[in-house]
Formats: structure tokens, sequence, C-alpha cells
């Protein structure tokens, strides 16, 4: 779920870089509208999963968050190597795993009075209309301002990433976030993969080639599947509060 290690290489790449791909952000695009598109498909199948054997849900959860952990750090370096005919069917897994482990929370979505279909649908389009603005600002960011936003974002995100993690944990022990927390950490997710979108823009095409794009579309990936998932949480705090 995070772009974190894409962040930290891309702030020491791009330090008093021009463009290097002009058009690798343009050339990814589709391989992040494929993810996306399989990751949808993983989702429709985990609530398949829920509804029909609710009992093998969790465990096979559990499996897929680990599998998910292992092949991105396996599909990314193929990626980086340029390894095309590896990377491409690791990420294509990679996308699936990621919309198995969505499943719990869009079908938690759909569940909560005031979310439902409706709320899965703004959150998705609150993603494009993130990938529209952030594309006017990051591509006409100053150097100064996109190293520094690039850094911000980054440690932000490294820092929200240790609280989901804690989270997470916490819950496997069945200590639940109060509402009001859950607001605060959502509201803080959304409006950091915003400007993670943002430094997308900015950072990509003085990081990758032309002929890089399936490291930039895995940046860009993870970029919007967060901020999905951020805004759906967001949503279901707020209409889930007691």
């Amino acid at each position: 779920m995070s772009n974190t290690s894409n962040f930290r290489e891309a702030v020491r790449e791009a330090r008093n870089q021009s463009l290097v791909g002009p058009n690798v952000i343009a050339n990814a695009l589709p391989f992040v509208g494929g993810g996306l598109v399989l990751t949808a498909v993983g989702t429709y199948g985990g609530l398949g999963v829920i509804r029909s054997y609710p009992a093998i849900f969790f465990p096979t959860f559990l499996g897929a968050i680990v599998l998910e952990l292992i092949l991105f750090f396996v599909a990314r370096a193929a990626a980086e190597q340029g390894n095309k005919n590896t990377a491409l069917p690791l990420l294509a897994t990679y996308s699936l795993l990621s919309g198995y482990t969505l499943s719990g929370l869009v079908f938690t979505a759909l569940r909560t009075q005031g979310v439902g279909i409706s709320g899965i649908a703004f959150a998705a389009l609150g993603c494009g209309i993130t990938f529209i603005a952030a594309r006017q600002i990051g591509s006409n960011l100053s150097e100064t301002d996109g190293m520094a936003l690039t850094k911000t974002v980054s440690l932000g995100v490294i820092a929200l990433l240790v609280v989901v993690a804690v989270q997470f944990l916490l819950f496997l022990f069945g200590v639940y976030t109060p509402t009001w927390l859950e607001i605060g950490i959502s509201g803080i997710g959304v409006f950091l993969f915003a400007g993670a979108a943002v430094v997308d823009f900015y950072i990509l095409p003085r990081s990758y080639r032309d002929d890089q794009y399936l490291p930039a579309a895995l940046s860009m990936y993870l970029t919007y599947i967060n901020l999905f998932i951020f805004i759906l949480r967001l949503l279901i705090a707020i209409n889930g509060r007691d």
C-alpha cells in the first residue's frame, strides 16, 4: 500500500535534474488503468468470498497481505531493471491481490448507511478529480517548490504508514480506533495522497526515462489506490459514527 521507497529514491534522483522522461506519465497511464481494472476484479472476487464463504475470508485476507507485500518488492525490482516480461505478470497479480485485500473495506462501505455504492463512486470520482488537478499543478511546479513538496509528502506518508500499521496490529488484538481519531487519520491520509498525486507529476518525469513507464505506473497506481482507500475510510468513519 506504500510508495515510500519510490519517494525516497525519487528525491535523490530528481535533485537538480531536468526532465529525463517527458512522456513517461503518458506511457504509464494505460498500465495504471489496467492495474485499476484488475484491482476492481480482485475486489469483486473478494466480495464474493465474503458473501459466500465468510469464514475463510479473514485468513485468506491475511495471506493475501503477506503475498502482496512480497510481490510489491519483487515486481518493483523487476520493473526498475526493465524486465518487462517478468514485471508485467507480477504487477497484474499484485493488482488482483490489492483488490482482494480492499474488498473488506468496500464491503464495510456497502453496509454503512450513508455510504454504500454512492460513497464508493464518490471516492472514485475524487480520485479522478485529483488526477486532473494534480496534473495541472504538478507539471508546473518550480524546482524549489517541487522538491520541498516531495520531501514534505514523503515524510508525511512514512508517518502515516507507521500509524496505519499500529492500527492494523491493534485491530488484530481486538482494539479499535475511536471514531474521532479514525476521522483524523483518514482525513490526513486523503490530504497526503492528494499531495502525492501532485508530486507524481513533478517527480516521475525527472526520475524515469520514457521507456521506464512500469515503475512510474506502479508509483501512480499506489498513489490513487491509497487515495481511494482513505477517502472511503473517511466516509465510513463520518457516516458510521455513533
